[in-house]
């Protein structure tokens, strides 16, 4: 479909006014064969580990999502939030080093409810516009391979950790994509700026990150803690948790991209809930579902079920000998 009266720039002034801070655009008809084999590579070789949903045939051809796709508007948010609590807390150097790590992303709400509602107002406004316009909405919950369409569509590049990377935020943002039938002028793809730097590579514990931008989700802490629901983790990853119970931030901490440009966000609700600055390993090591419950209502750590939280809690106390 046409786009008609229906520009890239009010898409996008759109886009910025609904309070996303990046917002792009990508053909279909962009060429995919190398991100196509990429993927097949990754997936015969078993880096998914249980994540069976990675290997759905739609990622590798988005029409199977969308038959009349022609265009997919990218976004990202923003989520950073400042360290300095945690710091001030002395998380993981007080009290015997009994503080509990938490990824970053799951400190505050629910991305998925903040992106999905944005998502949502922006889908409808465009559908408003015109008869047959067609919008179909995504954030990280379907078959989509939203880093290449990021890069694609000019917010940032795939890094050497496999993440996003922006220019203005670095790695600590959100994505999200709408796909629609509108036929619109795409926008330049994003270039690769992570140069001959091995940080990411260098800190991994695990050496999950087997070769650049190649991530082997068995050995990856992140993975272990969010998504493996085996009573007891790899012994590999046990031992080398560092405190991590909830994701595992050490590949975008030690980014210089990070480093240099992370910004505050402006976005109210990815400000940490207090209890997700620095629970003990302890008290989660015992959390009960009830409390569970209470403490992660409208959080996407609910991700991580209660009997998880406590297997991961209690192997960092094991490794401490404090358990």
């Amino acid at each position: 479909m046409n786009d008609g009266e229906l520009t890239r720039d009010r898409v996008k002034k759109k886009a910025l006014e609904l309070g996303f801070h990046k917002v792009g655009i990508a053909s279909v008809d962009t060429d995919r064969e190398l991100e196509v084999k990429r993927l097949q590579s990754w997936l015969d070789k078993g880096y998914q580990a249980e994540m069976g949903w990675m290997g759905n045939p739609k990622r590798q051809n988005i029409r199977l999502v969308m038959p009349n796709v022609e265009s997919v508007i990218c976004v990202a948010i923003n989520y950073y939030t400042s360290p300095e609590p945690l710091l001030a807390a002395g998380r993981g150097k007080e009290k015997g080093g009994e503080y509990a790590k938490i990824s970053r992303y799951g400190w505050g709400r629910d991305y998925h409810k903040v992106m999905q509602k944005k998502l949502k107002a922006f889908a409808h406004w465009l559908q408003s516009q015109g008869e047959g316009i067609d919008a179909k909405y995504y954030v990280d919950t379907g078959p989509i391979q939203d880093k290449v369409w990021a890069q694609k569509a000019g917010i940032g590049w795939i890094s050497k950790n496999s993440n996003v990377i922006t220019r203005e935020y670095g790695s600590w943002v959100f994505l999200g994509e709408i796909l629609t039938n509108l036929s619109l002028i795409p926008d330049t793809p994003h270039t690769e700026h992570c140069g001959t730097c091995t940080r990411c590579l260098d800190a991994c514990p695990t050496q999950a990150i087997t070769q650049p931008f190649v991530v082997d989700a068995n050995l990856c802490i992140a993975y272990h803690t969010i998504e493996n629901r085996g009573e007891i983790l790899p012994e590999k990853i046990g031992k080398n948790l560092d405190n991590w119970v909830a994701g595992c931030d050490i590949c975008q901490e030690v980014c210089p991209w990070n480093e240099r440009f992370a910004q505050e966000t402006d976005i109210i609700d990815f400000q940490p809930y207090p209890e997700n600055l620095a629970p003990t390993l302890p008290e989660l090591a015992n959390i009960s579902d009830r409390e569970w419950e209470r403490r992660f209502t409208g959080s996407a750590l609910r991700r991580i079920k209660p009997n998880m939280l406590r297997r991961n809690a209690r192997a960092n106390l094991n490794n401490s000998g404090s358990l």
